[in-house]
C-alpha cells in the first residue's frame, strides 16, 4: 500500500444494490451479512410487519440483532418473543421500503468501499443481483472509514474520534495525533521513574490482566508510548523520582533553567502550529483547490503570517533589521491573501471589509495566544519537577531522624510518590488533549465529516419446525 493511500481515509464508492424482485430478501441477507455496504434509507417509511410485531413485544436485554436465512414465520418469533430475529427482519423491511421498483428490477444506493466492491459482487451474483458502481452526487461528501490494522493504530485513533470524524477528502491524522499526545504528554511527565511506571503498566496491560481492565489492553501501546517519551524525558532533565540524584543532567534541569524550558516549550509549540498549517492547506487544497488552500487562514495564507510574525519577532530580538524586514514582507502577504479570502467568503461592501479586517485582527492575535499556549509544557514540567523536589526533600530530611526515620522517610516516599503520579498522569493527559484539540486540530479541519455505518446483520441458521 502506497504511503499517500496510508494517509488518507479509505476510498469510498457509490454503488446502486439492483436486484430480482423476487431475490430481494435474499440479496439483502447477503448485503446485510457482508457489512459493507452503508444503505441509503427513507426515514419516514411505514413499519412493516416484522417491526409491528417487534413493538408489541416488551423490551429487553438480549441477543444482537440477528436475520434468518429462510424467511421466517414473522407470528412464531413473536410467540417466542425472538427479538434478535424480528429486529434484523424489521431493517430487512425497512430497507426494501427504500428500494426504487422498476418493472422486475429493484434497487437500492449506498456507499461501499472500494477494494470490497468487486468480493460483494461476485457474492451477489449468485442471486442474479449485482452492485452497480455510481457517480457520487455532487455536492454529498462520501462517509469517512479510517483505516485499521496495527496496534498503534488501533490505540491512537480514540483521539481522533473522540474529536470527530475527519472529513472525508482530509488526510487522516491518526498517526500524527498519537505520536505529538505522547511527546507533550512525556514533556509535563518527564520523569525517568514514573514513566518507566507507565511502561510497566502498559505491559501489564498488554496480558489482559487484571481481567477487570481487559477491555482497555488495545490502549497498551499509547501508555506504552507516553511511558517512554517520559522517561526520554527524565533522562533529559536528570529526573527519577524526582531529582534524587540518580540520573545525571544531560540537557536541563526544570528548577534551575525555568526560561530555557518555557523557550524550548514555545519553540515545540511554533514548530507544531506551522506543521498543522502545512496539514491544513493539504486539506482545504482537497476540499476546495488551490485557490481555497492558498487564502485560508489555516492554510498557506495562515503559514505566511504566522512565519511572518515569528520573522519579526525573531529580527527584533537578533538586531537584525534584514530578517525583521523579510519577516514583514511575509507577513503582509499573508494579510493580502487571508484578507481576499475573508472578504470573498463575507457580504462584500464596506461591511464585509469591516468584519474582514476584525477577522484579521483576530487570526493574528489567536496566533500569538496558540503559540504562547504551548509554555504550558514547560509549566506542568515544572510543576511536576517541584512537586518530585518537594518529596524528595521530606523524604531526606526523615531519614535522619533517629530510629523511626527511615521507616517514616520510606512512607512518605511511597504515599508521595503515588499522590504526584496520579495527580500528575490526570493533569498532563488534559492539558496535552486540550493543546491537540484547540490548537492543533483546530487549524487541521475546518468542518467535520460523517462516520461511516456499514449496515451489518449476521445470518444466523434456524431449524424449520416439522
Amino acid at each position: 500500500m502506497r504511503w499517500s493511500e496510508t494517509a488518507t481515509p479509505v476510498r469510498m464508492q457509490r454503488v446502486a444494490i439492483v436486484a430480482p424482485s423476487a431475490a430481494l430478501r435474499e440479496t439483502l441477507l447477503l448485503v446485510a451479512d457482508a457489512g459493507c455496504v452503508e444503505v441509503d434509507r427513507t426515514e419516514d417509511a411505514a413499519p412493516g410487519p416484522a417491526a409491528r410485531r417487534l413493538h408489541r413485544l416488551p423490551s429487553a436485554p438480549g441477543r444482537p440483532a440477528a436475520l434468518s436465512d429462510t424467511p421466517p414465520d414473522l407470528d412464531r418469533l413473536e410467540r417466542e418473543a425472538r427479538l434478535d430475529l424480528l429486529a434484523g427482519e424489521a431493517q430487512v423491511e425497512e430497507c426494501a421500503a427504500s428500494a426504487v421498483h422498476r418493472g422486475e428490477a429493484v434497487a437500492l444506493a449506498g456507499w461501499c468501499p472500494a477494494d470490497r466492491v468487486a468480493r460483494l459482487t461476485e457474492a451477489l451474483a449468485v442471486t442474479g443481483s449485482a452492485l452497480v458502481p455510481l457517480r457520487a452526487p455532487r455536492g454529498v461528501d462520501p462517509p469517512t472509514l479510517l483505516r485499521e490494522g496495527g496496534a498503534l493504530r488501533t490505540a491512537f485513533a480514540p483521539l481522533v474520534r473522540t474529536y470527530g470524524t475527519a472529513p472525508y477528502h482530509d488526510l487522516d491524522p491518526t498517526w500524527p495525533a498519537g505520536i505529538v499526545y505522547v511527546v507533550m504528554f512525556g514533556l509535563m511527565f518527564g520523569d525517568a521513574g514514573h514513566g518507566a511506571l507507565l511502561l510497566l503498566a502498559a505491559l501489564v496491560l498488554r496480558t489482559g490482566r487484571p481481567r477487570r481492565l481487559a477491555r482497555l489492553r488495545p490502549a497498551w501501546p499509547f501508555l506504552a508510548g507516553a511511558g517512554l517519551c517520559s522517561m526520554l524525558a527524565g533522562v533529559a532533565f536528570g529526573e527519577f523520582f524526582g531529582p534524587t540524584g540518580g540520573l545525571p543532567v544531560l540537557w536541563l534541569a526544570p528548577l534551575e533553567q525555568p526560561e530555557r524550558l518555557l523557550a524550548a516549550a514555545v519553540a515545540l509549540g511554533g514548530l507544531l502550529l506551522a506543521l498543522a498549517h502545512v496539514a491544513g492547506a493539504v486539506n482545504r487544497w482537497r476540499e476546495g483547490g488551490p485557490a481555497r488552500a492558498l487564502c485560508a487562514t489555516s492554510g498557506v495564507a495562515g503559514l505566511a503570517l504566522f512565519l511572518g510574525l515569528g520573522a519579526v519577532g525573531a529580527g527584533i530580538h537578533l538586531r537584525s533589521p534584514g530578517f525583521a524586514a523579510g519577516g514583514a514582507v511575509l507577513l503582509l502577504a499573508g494579510l493580502a491573501l487571508a484578507g481576499l479570502g475573508l472578504f470573498g467568503a463575507g457580504a462584500g461592501g464596506a461591511g464585509g471589509a469591516l468584519q474582514t479586517a476584525v477577522e484579521l485582527f483576530d487570526a493574528v492575535l489567536r496566533l500569538f495566544a496558540n503559540t504562547v499556549s504551548f509554555s504550558r509544557l514547560a509549566a506542568f514540567g515544572l510543576t511536576h519537577a517541584a512537586l518530585g523536589q518537594v518529596v524528595w526533600r521530606g523524604t531526606l530530611g526523615l531519614a535522619g531522624r533517629g530510629a523511626w526515620g527511615p521507616v517514616a522517610a520510606a512512607l512518605l516516599f511511597a504515599v508521595g510518590t503515588v499522590l504526584t503520579f496520579g495527580l500528575e498522569v490526570l493533569v498532563a493527559g488534559i492539558q496535552a488533549l486540550r493543546l491537540e484539540y484547540y490548537e492543533l486540530f483546530s487549524r487541521v479541519f475546518q468542518n467535520l465529516g460523517r462516520p461511516f455505518r456499514p449496515w451489518h446483520v449476521p445470518i444466523r441458521r434456524t431449524e424449520v419446525p416439522r
